[in-house]
């Protein structure tokens, strides 16, 4: 199905140049950002600038093989296309229901003089929120078959930049942010996020991760502020196999003049295919409740026993809970054979449920209710035996009205010496959403490859976790309260995250006394709208739900949204953030382990409309260390010419929803 609205093309302009010198200027549709590409004895580099100020520095580019050598210098220019493009399209569901794709574009097309006459193709693209570029091997020219040991991709940046990010991971994203300027970093996952000392805020990730393997980041010590691409190794060591025609990932460079123009940028998203699946209505944005968090605070076991979770009659329980309070969906975690074997190879069984989990019956019951049972396989990293099971799990799925699975990889790689993202297994995960779409179903994916905006081409991909999520506060030393006002500018910009918020009992004594949330109740809430997920989980125990007045705020939130705009944000310290649904709107503001006042200017209502405001915050004497749970509700009337003065907590928050007044 087509899901564009207004598309313009202009011609291709197409220009010979044959040599090894060469300097163009790519600008973006508004003239704000400056790409400039050049070569330097036949070896291509880029620069990026905003505004007139250099943020980028003439960096190199470049591929080597394990038996080619180096496909970076040397290099004639043999033709040189510029294009412009601009178009709105809708996606299925996102942060905004509308998507402008507005950029121009430069194609460099280089060869090798002489023997073995490879070729290279260089795509440069330049809109008003960045700039991103990706290499072309075409196909044929002595290099059908290929083996890179090393991308040559290099950010040189012009300043000493305040960073955030985590380390450099091969099998993990589950960590806690640090801020260092770029001299006091050895590596780093993408995305990572920089000031620089003029304010522009700059993320480098990726888009359209496909058959290559995935990006860090590691820092050239020897050359001040610059970092270079390190894409994560098979066992073997080399990095990317293929066969030509193939291309990269785009390498993004997101550029705004603050932390929230970062937020609203779509440019991940454009630089992905358009929708593959002909007709995506099935595809159900929700929320859900789910046999989960009992296992994780010790309530519950996912193995078979006397505290097994996912039983029939417990299962049965939540989905009438999620019947008479509005949740689309219940998650079963633990109903399937294997989890007594944990972690060993083929120890896990996708069709074959516990004797105590009816999974017909439990089936039957949820579409009866109008409930949508969200199932469950983990993989304990045995990707084999997933993958000859899988068209089968999905199946048997599909026969029972199954619609949406989560799914897990916690532990190492099958085969051993694989890595969670490395090419092996970007080329598994995208062959499980490629058949899960086939099959009607929609994925939330755990341990996963880090989102780079392929829900566009695959929407039934909804969410991924690949954060430090909450499930970290009931068995470590937790997440402290700042680390939520820094996901926003870092791992959300890859894309949706499934964080599991709305955990109410807060310190969970009964279970876990050792252990809690570092958040007040109102932040919690908050994070429903600052934290964007398709699928979204309320996350505690559901008997913490019952007769709880905050969990109102939950059943009326929406998951996907028309429009997004974020209101006030400091990394690390301070977000505010409200996104539009229809003609309602919800706003959330969260805080770190300080206290502060958010003032909250409501310029993006309608006109002459009057709103109610009904909001959710912390209690005069609310503080996520020593009072977590005191919350205060309210109703107010206000409209655009209206300001509100929100006090948050230590570790707090405040969420609002604002709905038109019907005379």
């Amino acid at each position: 199905m087509k899901r564009w609205l207004f598309i313009a093309l202009l011609p291709a302009l197409v220009l010979v140049n044959v040599g090894a010198h060469a300097d163009e200027l790519l600008e973006s549709p508004s003239g704000m950002i400056v790409l400039d590409f050049s070569m330097e004895a036949g070896a291509p580099r880029y620069a990026v600038s905003y505004d007139g100020l250099p943020l980028i520095e003439p960096s190199e580019l470049g591929l080597r093989f394990l038996d080619q050598g180096l496909l970076a210098d040397g290099l004639d220019i043999s033709e040189i296309y510029r294009n412009r493009h601009d178009e709105t399209w809708r996606p299925v569901w996102g942060t905004s229901s509308t998507i402008r794709n507005a950029y121009n574009e430069l194609v460099v097309h280089l060869a090798e003089p002489g023997p073995p006459f490879r070729r290279l193709d260089l795509v440069f693209r330049a809109f008003d929120d960045g700039v991103a570029f990706r290499y072309i091997l075409p196909d044929g020219q002595r290099l059908t078959a290929f083996t890179i040991v090393s991308e040559l991709t290099r950010f040189r940046f012009a300043d000493n930049c305040r960073t955030w990010s985590i380390p450099a991971n091969y099998d993990s994203y589950e960590q806690l942010y640090r801020e260092l300027h770029l001299d006091e970093l050895d590596s780093a996952n993408t995305p990572i996020t920089l000031e620089t000392p003029d304010g522009i805020y700059i993320s480098l990730h990726e888009a359209d991760l496909t058959d290559w393997a995935g990006m860090t980041l590691a820092a050239i010590r020897s050359e001040p502020n610059t970092l270079e691409c390190d894409l994560v190794p098979w066992p073997d060591g080399v990095k990317v196999k293929g066969m030509t025609p193939a291309r990269s990932p785009w390498r993004t460079i997101q550029i705004a003049p603050s932390p929230g123009g970062l937020v609203e940028s779509q440019m991940i998203l454009n630089l992905n295919e358009p929708c593959a699946i002909e007709d995506p209505g099935w595809i159900t944005p929700m929320k859900y409740v789910g046999i989960w968090w009992g296992m994780h605070v010790g309530k519950e076991t996912w193995h078979l026993g006397d505290r097994h979770g996912a039983t029939t009659a417990n299962t049965k329980s939540y989905i009438d809970f999620a019947a008479e309070r509005g949740i689309g969906g219940v998650l079963v975690e633990g109903w399937n054979t294997g989890w007594d074997g944990w972690g060993a190879k083929d120890a896990y069984d996708f069709v074959t449920p516990y004797p105590d989990f009816d999974l017909p019956a439990v089936a039957r019951y949820a579409r009866e209710r109008g409930v949508a049972l969200i199932g469950h396989h983990e993989t304990g990293g045995d990707v084999p035996t997933y993958e000859m099971r899988l068209e089968e799990a999905f199946t048997l799925y599909e026969t029972l009205g199954i619609r949406a699975v989560k799914t897990g990889y916690a532990g190492g790689i099958y085969p051993r010496g694989h890595h969670h993202h490395g090419q092996w297994m970007v080329r598994h995960y995208r062959r499980v959403v490629e058949a899960a779409a086939r099959h009607g179903i929609m994925l939330d994916v755990h341990e996963p490859i880090k989102p780079t905006g392929i829900s566009r081409t695959w929407p039934n991909m909804m969410t991924r976790e690949g954060v430090r999520g909450i499930e970290y506060n009931a068995w470590s030393e937790g997440n402290p309260p700042e680390h939520t006002t820094i996901l926003p500018f870092t791992r959300m910009l890859a894309g949706p995250l499934d964080y599991t918020p709305g955990i109410f009992d807060l310190t969970f004594n009964r279970y876990k006394p050792e252990n809690r949330v570092y958040s007040t109740l109102a932040n919690q809430l908050a994070l429903y709208v600052v934290l964007h997920s398709p699928l979204q989980m309320a996350a505690d125990l559901i008997e913490n739900y019952i007769d709880n007045p905050a969990f109102a705020f939950i059943s009326v939130v929406p998951t996907t949204w028309d429009e997004t705009r974020v209101i006030d944000a400091v990394i690390g310290d301070l977000v505010c953030i409200a996104r539009r649904s229809g003609e309602e709107w919800f706003l959330g503001c969260i805080t770190d382990e300080q206290a502060r006042t958010c003032e909250v200017p409501l310029y993006f209502l309608e006109p002459g409309r009057r709103y109610l405001a009904r909001i959710f915050q912390d209690a005069p004497d609310a503080d996520w260390e020593s009072n977590p749970a005191a919350l205060t509700i309210s109703e107010r009337e206000v409209g655009i010419e209206d300001s509100l003065t929100l006090p948050l907590a230590p570790g707090g928050g405040a969420a609002m929803s604002l709905t038109p007044v019907v005379r």
